[in-house]
């Protein structure tokens, strides 16, 4: 079954833009517009200070949540290929665009390497 995005969002301004690119650009905008009401509904379900009706609903309102909410749905992407292994964090490019642009002097302080 392919995705579909339930709800319309601007197209991400990458240099390479794929279906994985386009479902976690989405996983993220569904995180950042979720994420204050995950949280308090996860501070409620773990208190045990409160009712065990009160967590066990706000347990139930979290599972009720679309999975795309949840931070462990986003990847890390490399912003030129949009490949989403051998990333280097610091510059959100895997090893091979991030040597491509290294050679090529394309990234301020990285230079190659002699001695």
């Amino acid at each position: 079954m392919p995705f579909r995005f339930p709800v319309k969002f601007d197209i991400p301004k990458h240099a390479h833009i794929n279906a994985r690119v386009l479902r976690d650009h989405f996983k993220r905008l569904q995180f950042a517009e979720y994420e204050v009401t995950r949280n308090a509904l996860k501070y409620i379900a773990r208190n045990e200070e409160l009712p065990p009706r009160v967590r066990v609903e706000a347990n139930l309102q979290l599972t009720s949540m679309p999975k795309y909410t949840s931070f462990t749905q986003i990847r890390d992407r490399c912003v030129a290929t949009g490949n989403s292994k051998s990333l280097i964090r610091d510059f959100k490019l895997n090893r091979t665009a991030f040597r491509n642009r290294a050679r090529a002097g394309l990234i301020p302080g990285v230079h190659v390497a002699s001695w």
